[in-house]
């Protein structure tokens, strides 16, 4: 089974550098508006067998043409919530970067717990927790190997994907996650394998789900020389300087 980790468009909090956090009413800027009428064409050929999206507008906003274009209803998951901050949450970026918290989150994300809301390696455990469930629902539900989708929230995908990468939370500073990137994991009966990280591009056909030959790894496990089988071959994406 395999994830499709969006996140959500570029939003009215990301222009202004606050910490929206789990403020009502924060929507897509122009620019993310956008972003969220392109997701179809970047995923034309991709079959998507369902969607899960955080309870919150911007990501509601980003799957909404995306969901219109293919007929599917998403799914509303708590568990993909943005960070709850606490009384962080609203605040301009450049003051919190004068708090001492601000260093522990950048270096010891595992302990650090945001003053009046919650801790990051509860997000981890949260998030985690439910693209697992999603995977496995999905599994039984298909019987076969399904694409689907979870729009979330920059922090809660790159505390997901160091779980992927078996990397300690105290890393996951390192993962970038852009506004209305695509990072991809397939898990397996024995590991997760993460295909893409914050990819920004437009062809992504080569998500679609191939159909295995006599010769493939179970579970598309690496062989000898650190490919993939099953899994074409992506090109190297360069991060922007949208953060």
């Amino acid at each position: 089974m395999t994830v499709i980790l969006l996140r959500h468009g570029v939003s009215t909090s990301n222009t202004a550098h606050t910490l929206a956090g789990r403020s009502p009413g924060i929507e897509l800027d122009d620019r993310g508006r956008q972003q969220a009428q392109t997701l179809a064409d970047r995923l034309a050929g991709v079959p998507i067998d369902a969607i899960v999206r955080s309870p919150l507008l911007r990501c509601e906003q980003t799957v909404a043409p995306l969901a219109d274009d293919r007929g599917l209803v998403p799914i509303v998951e708590d568990r993909l919530a943005e960070v709850d901050y606490g009384d962080w949450t609203g605040r301009k970026l450049a003051e919190l970067l004068k708090e001492p918290l601000w260093k522990v989150v950048q270096r010891h994300a595992s302990g650090a717990v945001f003053p009046g809301g919650e801790g990051l390696a509860d997000v981890q455990h949260r998030a985690v927790t439910a693209i697992r469930h999603h995977d496995a629902r999905l599994a039984a539900e298909y019987g076969r190997d399904a694409l689907w989708i979870a729009c979330t929230h920059g922090d809660v995908i790159k505390s997901v994907l160091a779980d992927a990468f078996g990397i300690h939370l105290d890393g996951f500073q390192r993962i970038v996650a852009e506004p209305a990137s695509i990072s991809v994991v397939r898990y397996t009966a024995t590991s997760p394998y993460v295909w893409r990280v914050n990819d920004t591009g437009s062809d992504l056909s080569g998500l679609a789900p191939k159909p295995p030959a006599k010769d493939d790894a179970v579970d598309s496990e690496p062989v000898p020389g650190g490919e993939v089988s099953g899994v074409g071959d992506n090109e190297e994406v360069q991060p922007s300087e949208q953060r």
